[in-house]
């Protein structure tokens, strides 16, 4: 396996120059917001964080993303936060893609590089600091956790993307590989954040139409991407969002891996009625 490849927004501002044309897309189905759209002028700032700037590229909106949120977070030298989470009821997962970090969770601190990955779930302790001189990028998805009476809550943990083993999809002879943090059948869970590899080449070969709704990040590489009934050219620094059922294929279009961070809801009923938890 190659050395893994994060893209990571640096901000700025575009030139009076150049073009305002951009593949940025929202529908009723999907949304693709290009790298190229997360510049200086659209950052967000949060409660209780120091030296602290983040992309907010997902959030629960009619018509949008229905069960998470998710931001690109930068914090500076010196940022960070002891009281990073306002909401008792949020689990999150943070995934590194620059710099380091040092997360304490329920007291153990752990030290996150690139390739880093937590999950913390509702009501843990914790706090995430940039004790480094250079700074820091993560992606931190959030989700209201379904509890389920006789079900426990799942444990935190922290890991790193090169102790994941991807496991190949049937019939792909490794083209096609997902890098699982959680076990599947692991009912505890409610969301799953997964890391999805292809080789130059490999493909979803059928559209893909089904119950999850989907967050994509692209961490490295290039693809042609079936979103709907439109094919979309992504490449690294690109963010998708698809609606549940939104049927999705692709074509990775190399000359190197193409690969993705992917969220999606999992493990629970359909919601009949706010009182169903």
């Amino acid at each position: 396996m190659s050395e893994p490849r994060y893209y990571a927004p640096t901000g700025g501002h575009p030139s009076q120059r150049e073009l305002t044309t951009d593949r940025a897309v929202f529908t009723e189905a999907y949304a693709v917001l290009p790298r190229g759209t997360m510049r200086d002028i659209v950052t967000s700032n949060l409660p209780f964080w120091e030296g602290t700037r983040l992309w907010v590229i997902a959030r629960p909106l009619s018509g949008f993303a229905e069960t998470f949120s998710q931001y690109i977070v930068e914090v500076s030298p010196g940022g960070g936060s002891d009281k990073p989470e306002l909401d008792p009821g949020a689990e999150g997962v943070l995934f590194v893609v620059e710099g380091a970090l040092t997360l304490s969770v329920e007291g153990e601190k752990h030290d996150l590089t690139p390739g880093g990955y937590a999950f913390l779930p509702p009501g843990s302790g914790w706090t995430l600091h940039n004790t480094s001189d250079r700074v820091a990028r993560f992606h931190w998805i959030r989700k209201a956790y379904q509890r389920v009476e006789g079900i426990e809550v799942p444990q935190p943990f922290v890991t790193n993307e090169v102790d994941v083993p991807g496991r190949e999809m049937p019939g792909t002879d490794g083209a096609w590989k997902t890098q699982r943090f959680v076990d599947p059948d692991d009912v505890r869970h409610d969301m799953h954040v997964n890391i999805v590899s292809f080789e130059p080449g490999g493909a979803i070969p059928f559209p893909e139409t089904h119950v999850m709704e989907h967050g994509l990040y692209v961490l490295e590489g290039k693809a042609v991407y079936l979103l709907n009934k439109d094919w979309v050219e992504v490449q690294e620094g690109d963010f998708m969002w698809l609606r549940a059922f939104c049927p999705q294929a692709c074509y990775a279009g190399g000359p190197g891996r193409f690969r993705y961070l992917l969220y999606k809801d999992v493990n629970r009923h359909a919601q009949l009625s706010r009182q169903f938890t």
